[in-house]
């Protein structure tokens, strides 16, 4: 497969998800702002730097509330990681491999940015926010559906799927860290119905809430840091994600499961099996936020490791 086709895929896989995560982060402060008693100050501010996007926003905006952040992370084209540009850039790329996705992958696509364009799209978003980011989370489900149902699993379909799941592994660090450090409440909140409330909502906000109750029953702090990060089984649970990326890895490359014959095929491997030892009571002690950040290090990491190995291309030597 050309370099330039691999590329592509992949990162209209990862655009996509980005798009839908972008949508489950502004997901979270709705709940909250649903549930809990009051606003806290700090709440859409703190989903800005969640994000990373904090520098670029408050360049054209004074303050962050529900308004001038809802327009930031979904409408603004300026934002690079904006829901409209992630699609945007997901369809450019999906126009650019047409004879290898699916008619329907290209047609979901192209609605889901349409739905995006439409002149009431901004007003939708305001008015009704939960039906409107319910709707994008419903389009990239459709979409991911189709790539696992109308492409063929070889080569192009295992660079989506780990394009995919790495940006989903990436993202539900950062979804943990809105509640666990940029909304943790104060010490005689813990264990208290805000603590419970702001829990349910983040794992709602991974569509994880049902089946967190199903297993645990209870909402307990370290019982959700577990199921989001280190279940083997939940979809949107990090190590879950990282596993299918290594399978998704070595279909692509042909190395044997376990093995690695390349350095992005060792680090990946290296972070599944940190994952696959990793003890939620000993992540907690050394601290959360702070492995969630290396986690988040260690997978950019291993981003510029993919694009190395697959995407770019050596230096041009001219004849001399």
């Amino acid at each position: 497969m050309l370099s330039r086709v691999a590329d592509s895929i992949y990162w209209m896989a990862r655009q996509v998800e980005r798009a839908e995560s972008v949508a489950r982060f502004i997901d979270v402060n709705l709940q909250l702002n649903i549930d809990m008693p009051e606003e806290s100050p700090t709440q859409w501010e703190s989903l800005i730097y969640t994000t990373g996007d904090h520098e670029e926003f408050f360049k054209r905006h004074k303050t962050a509330n529900r308004e001038t952040v809802i327009e930031f992370l979904t409408f603004d084209r300026q934002n690079t990681n904006s829901i409209l540009s992630c699609v945007r850039f997901a369809r450019e790329n999906c126009r650019s491999v047409r004879e290898i996705v699916s008619s329907e992958m290209w047609f979901q696509l192209n609605t889901f940015y349409l739905m995006l364009m439409a002149s009431d799209a901004r007003q939708r978003a305001m008015e009704s926010p939960d039906e409107f980011f319910n709707a994008i989370r419903t389009a990239s489900h459709l979409f991911n559906g189709l790539t696992y149902g109308t492409m063929s699993h070889g080569e192009a379909w295992h660079f989506a799927r780990m394009g995919a799941m790495l940006e989903r592994a990436d993202k539900a660090t950062r979804i943990l860290d809105v509640k666990y450090y940029l909304l943790l409440p104060e010490s005689t909140d813990v264990g208290s119905t805000i603590d419970d409330i702001q829990w349910s909502a983040v794992l709602k906000s991974c569509s994880g809430f049902e089946m967190y109750r199903k297993r645990h029953h209870r909402i307990l702090p370290d019982r959700v840091v577990d199921f989001l990060l280190l279940d083997r089984e939940f979809p949107r649970a990090v190590h879950h994600c990282v596993q299918k990326a290594d399978e998704s890895l070595h279909a692509i490359t042909g190395t044997a499961a376990g093995s690695f014959r390349n350095p992005v095929e060792k680090q990946l491997g290296q972070l599944r099996a940190e994952l696959a030892y990793a003890q939620v009571n000993e992540v907690l002690k050394d601290g959360l936020h702070e492995f969630l950040d290396a986690l988040q290090t260690q997978l950019n990491l291993i981003g510029d490791g993919i694009f190395e190995t697959f995407f770019s291309r050596p230096p041009y030597v001219g004849v001399v």
